[in-house]
């Protein structure tokens, strides 16, 4: 049976300056199929997709919707053509409700009627599975839901070509699940599905065809059921990988962090650390599973000396001094100096840690400026380091001097764990290092904290894909809602243990707080 074309590129190349992002692509769509996009860091792929959403303009080629070329300069001409983009950080107001987000911006010449447009939204939740209230406050919604309220707004405005970027990266594997059911009811409706991800064993999953994008380039596009992951990652970097975390044995284990009792409040008064107990060892990764905003970014930056706390200790065990110190009355600053290094990967990969406007050399000297002897800042070793950074993690850049807002999202990660780990920390602390990274990228890393970790570094591990945290990690800390709620043996729990665990509103028991943390909750 011959399937109809709802989108086709022809030619389409995209340079910015010197650095050409796109080079003569061509790619096909059908109607009623999910078609997922796979490629290293820096290959292409947002900046291929935010053309077709009228984010960016093409400087040659042709974009082809049902047999007609058309010109998308804007979103609003991509709405026109039945082109709608969900993006990974979410466009929503928090302060209105799903229903005024999804009509928020549409100009159809009609009265605005709210419960029209709620009973609008209800018909398209059913119709496809999904699970919302129209009424709802954004504010109130989980992460989940508010990606429910980004697809439905595309839908309401009458997209068949939907392009969804990342859309996993903070979801539960029960969410992922129920969303993958959601897409293949939308496929099977006649829609075109375009996914950007990272993850492998989900594009296996979820789509009927994979592209593969590398350098720029349209290197193939295969069907799902006739390869594998081997395969898309060789086609992916151009040479066989091993896909295999070589997870080290513990050995000698050396307390290093002792956490007792913190609770914290946000600006607001809520509650967003509840008492939290835990030891963070020498010579173990322990990481921290959780749903998205569920206290894993104050954790981290109340060791980080970063977050006030109302109550608690921070014990910090000197492996040099054998001092223990508490880290509450230290700053930041001093924290840091003692080789206790948060290294942060927020959803706005620029606002923590490294500054947008400055080349890599001089994010660099944000970290060694203030030992330097004289009013003039000397150079020569934090170039050595960003060049040693640049190689050693196969930093895709025109040059150090480049302007880190330049590099796409995954090499500014590399930037950022690089340095960090360069200071040779006792304490390192990795939240989501590998969030949108390609999976070449990923697996360095993963070694990189392995081999911290063998030189008898504490390393705290927040990640997002709970696979990975089975495989690297040798303790997992489950938190929701700024309760732990378990510590499990990553060598012997299942990720759907875990899931349940992210989901769970009661704390761990206390008995088992101090069994596995010296510590009672």
């Amino acid at each position: 049976m011959n399937k109809t074309v709802a989108l086709d590129l022809r030619g389409i190349t995209k340079a910015f300056g010197k650095v050409v992002a796109n080079n003569n692509v061509d790619l096909s769509v059908y109607e009623g199929e999910i078609l997922a996009i796979l490629g290293e860091n820096g290959c292409g792929k947002t900046t291929l997709m935010n053309m077709i959403a009228g984010i960016y303009y093409p400087d040659k080629g042709q974009i082809i919707v049902k047999g007609e070329e058309v010109v998308i300069r804007s979103p609003k001409d991509a709405f026109e053509h039945g082109i709608g983009m969900i993006h990974q950080h979410f466009k929503l107001v928090d302060v209105f409700s799903a229903g005024e987000n999804v009509v928020l911006g549409i100009d159809d010449k009609k009265r605005y009627n709210i419960k029209d447009v709620n009973n609008r939204v209800l018909e398209i939740s059913e119709r496809y599975g999904f699970s919302i209230d129209p009424k709802k406050k954004i504010y109130e919604m989980s992460v989940s839901e508010k990606q429910t309220v980004e697809i439905i707004k595309v839908l309401y405005r009458g997209a068949e070509i939907l392009i969804l970027d990342e859309p996993t990266a903070v979801l539960t594997p029960q969410e992922t699940e129920t969303l993958f059911s959601v897409l293949r009811r939308m496929r099977d409706d006649g829609k075109s599905i375009i996914i950007i991800t990272h993850k492998l064993h989900e594009v296996l999953s979820v789509s009927d065809r994979v592209a593969v994008l590398r350098k720029g380039e349209h290197i193939a596009t295969v069907n799902t059921a006739e390869t594998s992951e081997s395969e898309l990652t060789e086609m992916m970097v151009g040479k066989k990988i091993e896909l295999n975390i070589d997870r080290s044995a513990v050995a000698e284990l050396a307390e290093r962090l002792v956490v007792s009792g913190i609770n914290s409040y946000d600006s607001d008064g809520i509650k967003v650390l509840d008492n939290i107990c835990f030891t963070a060892n020498g010579g173990e990764i322990l990481g921290i599973a959780g749903i998205a905003g569920s206290g894993q970014r104050e954790l981290l930056e109340a060791i980080a000396g970063l977050q006030p706390l109302e109550s608690g200790e921070i014990t910090y065990n000197d492996p040099k001094s054998g001092e223990r110190v508490n880290l509450r009355d230290k700053t930041p600053l001093q924290i840091r100096e003692m080789g206790v290094r948060l290294s942060f990967v927020p959803e706005d990969r620029l606002g923590m840690g490294l500054v947008a406007n400055m080349d890599i050399t001089d994010n660099m000297m944000l970290r060694s400026y203030r030992r330097g002897k004289s009013a003039f800042l000397n150079r020569k070793n934090p170039r050595a380091l960003a060049g040693e950074i640049v190689e050693s993690l196969e930093v895709v850049t025109p040059g150090l001097s480049t302007p880190v807002r330049r590099l796409s999202g995954g090499n500014v990660q590399k930037v950022l764990v690089g340095r960090e780990i360069a200071a040779a920390p006792t304490v390192f602390m990795a939240a989501y290092p590998v969030r949108g990274l390609d999976i070449n990228s990923s697996y360095m890393i993963y070694n990189l904290l392995n081999e911290q970790k063998e030189k008898g570094v504490a390393v705290i591990f927040v990640g997002e894909d709970l696979d990975v945290l089975v495989a690297l990690c040798d303790r997992i800390l489950v938190i929701n809602s700024g309760r732990i709620t378990g510590v499990v043996d990553a060598r012997t729990s299942t990720k759907e243990e875990i899931g349940l665990l992210m989901t769970k509103t009661d704390k761990a028991p206390a008995e088992s707080c101090e069994k596995e943390d010296r510590c009672d909750g």
